[in-house]
């Protein structure tokens, strides 16, 4: 009995010793300081040695302006036996805090002193200095520390300090200090940087950074500089200049990867920047002795000749990819190249019939689940080209089972509900798309609402669904690049469906066909009619967004662009498109963009 009433207690105790300690942070968080000083008091006289109650209670005293209770308290502290010599930081600060500036330097003075008896409260020391933004003090207490003990090194911390301080060219010459004595890593270290650096080549911290690094160079000719002049040109999005640094950094690496130029060129072409990315691509098929690396790059050439490519061009591109199915034949490792030939043949060239063998036999390869998947997935979307939906439903459906809970997987059951709506099965589709809402893919969710909303919308207004229906088939054409045609058709529904709510749906997806024709003043009215009849619906930042960057991208009316993205950032905080839009807001108003 004497034991049950023990635990009763001291279980009674600890869990009012836990209340006590979540609702002093509680309250200290929501900027109750007159009832979080109550508890931090308690807190401190059951647990006299805990230092972050004793923190705790010195900074609810200051949010009330009890310095004088702060000051008896830190006192009483320092002569404690054992006290840390943050203390007399603290004490300080409390002074400062008072504007006793004389009082408060001569405590930091003391701080600073202790150093001199243990070498290694330097650190504690200028951390504490630090939080309190007492960056001189804190320099002091580093320097002071390794000059007494050389085994000491703080020069991490004070790199970050001289950046604080305003001091960017001492920081880089710290930090990369730090670096080439190999004490800290280059990510590490670029992390940091990174702070400093824009996109603008001619901000006065990348002129800086820049001379450095080739002043570093002449003096001592490591990758080392190479590697670091490449990052500040890929943040300046120079990619030319990167490419003559990546390669020389190529020549002089005794086992040389081509990793890091099929970085450069993939972020290029990102950007739109395609000649360099080109430049970059045949660099590599020239140099490197990998199959897939060179595979990988000659496939990437050929799509860049796809962008913009005429009959012959394409006639040219069809011979590239016979000659690469005739050097690599069918392989595990080369799937690449039988999906990227089986969609020119498809998508390109109207011949699906061919593709399907291409794959089909692809399939009797020794294949992974992943890489089965690969195929099976190009296969089904082949096969929806083709209007064999229940055989593209199949293969779609063996991948969901197979790869449930990875991004493949969830990608295949967009599919499935994709192919749904084309066949015009719209309930099948509808259920798919209820569990996508929560993927993982915050693009397929996006895709999967988007498509449950335009079913469900329209399903409800329409129990014959003849507007859904013909929207299903005009999308389907449009994926298969019958853009004339499809264009046609979600004419059909804008004619004979005014004010259905299907028609803001026809408007964008019309919108975007019309642009891929180039035929950009259609576009435009397209987008203005949702904003100013539909402005309200789940399609407005849709067509902001994609008004705004046709302006920009297009059009030439960045102010126009810039109002439009500022729209979205204001009115539409949740949407997908919310993130670019505010970056290119800041781009267009002339932000210093990291």
């Amino acid at each position: 009995m004497k034991l049950f009433a023990f635990l009763t207690v001291m279980v009674f105790s600890l869990m009012t010793y836990a209340q006590n300690d979540f609702l002093a942070k509680q309250y200290f968080s929501d900027g109750d300081f007159e009832k979080a000083v109550v508890y931090y008091e308690k807190l401190v006289e059951k647990n006299p040695r805990r230092t972050d109650y004793a923190e705790g209670l010195i900074a609810t005293y200051q949010q009330l302006e009890r310095y004088d209770d702060a000051e008896k308290f830190l006192l009483q502290k320092i002569e404690e036996d054992n006290m840390y010599p943050t203390l007399f930081i603290e004490l300080g600060y409390n002074y400062t805090l008072q504007d006793l500036s004389e009082k408060a330097d001569a405590y930091y003075e003391k701080a600073i002193a202790t150093i001199e008896e243990n070498p290694n409260y330097g650190y504690g020391i200028g951390y504490r200095f630090q939080k309190y933004a007492l960056l001189d003090q804190a320099l002091k207490a580093y320097q002071k520390a390794m000059t007494l003990s050389p085994q000491l090194d703080y020069h991490y911390q004070m790199a970050r300090i001289y950046g604080e301080q305003g001091n960017v060219e001492k920081m880089y010459e710290s930090y990369l200090q730090l670096i080439s004595e190999g004490r800290t890593s280059k990510s590490n270290v670029l992390r940091n940087i990174d702070d400093f650096i824009t996109s603008d080549a001619q901000s006065e911290n990348n002129i800086k950074f820049k001379q450095i690094l080739l002043k570093n160079a002449q003096k001592n000719p490591d990758i080392l500089w190479n590697e670091l002049l490449s990052w500040l040109f890929v943040q300046q999005k120079q990619y030319d200049s990167a490419f003559r640094q990546e390669k020389a950094i190529y020549k002089r690496v005794d086992v040389a990867s081509m990793q890091r130029l099929e970085t450069l060129a993939d972020l290029a072409l990102a950007d739109k920047e395609t000649e360099t990315a080109r430049e970059i691509f045949e660099y590599i098929v020239s140099n490197t002795n990998d199959e897939v690396t060179k595979l990988n790059a000659q496939l990437n050439l050929i799509d860049l000749t796809l962008l913009d490519a005429n009959d012959r061009q394409m006639d040219a591109v069809q011979k590239q990819f016979e000659s690469l199915i005739e050097i690599h034949g069918y392989k595990s490792k080369t799937l690449q190249l039988q999906v990227a030939y089986a969609n020119f043949l498809t998508f390109k060239r109207d011949t699906p019939a061919i593709a399907i063998d291409i794959l089909k036999k692809s399939l009797e390869l020794p294949l992974n689940n992943r890489g089965r998947a690969f195929i099976k997935l190009a296969l089904g979307d082949i096969l929806v080209y083709d209007r064999k939906f229940n055989e593209a439903l199949i293969y779609f459906s063996q991948i969901q089972r197979n790869l449930k809970n990875d991004v493949l997987g969830q990608n295949a059951r967009f599919k499935v509900a994709q192919t749904s709506f084309y066949k015009g099965d719209f309930d099948w589709a509808f259920t798919q798309l209820k569990v996508l809402r929560g993927s993982t893919s915050q693009l397929i969710a996006n895709d999967a609402m988007q498509l449950s909303l335009l079913i469900s919308d329209n399903s409800l207004e329409d129990s014959t669904q003849t507007a859904l229906k013909k929207y299903a088939r005009a999308d389907l054409l449009a994926y298969q690049n019958n853009t004339k045609e499809a264009i046609a058709a979600f004419d059909d529904i804008l004619q004979n469906h005014k004010g259905e709510k299907i028609e803001d749906e026809a408007l964008l997806k019309q919108g975007k066909l019309l642009e891929q024709l180039a035929e950009y003043d259609a576009a435009e009215l397209n987008y203005k009619k949702i904003i100013e009849f539909y402005g309200s619906d789940i399609l407005a930042d849709d067509a902001h967004f994609a008004l705004a960057e046709l302006y920009k991208n297009i059009l030439n009316r960045p102010e126009k662009a810039k109002a439009l993205y500022e729209r979205i950032i204001y009115n539409y905080r949740d949407s997908y498109y919310f993130p670019q839009a505010r970056k290119n807001f800041r781009i267009l108003r002339g932000d210093l963009i990291n």
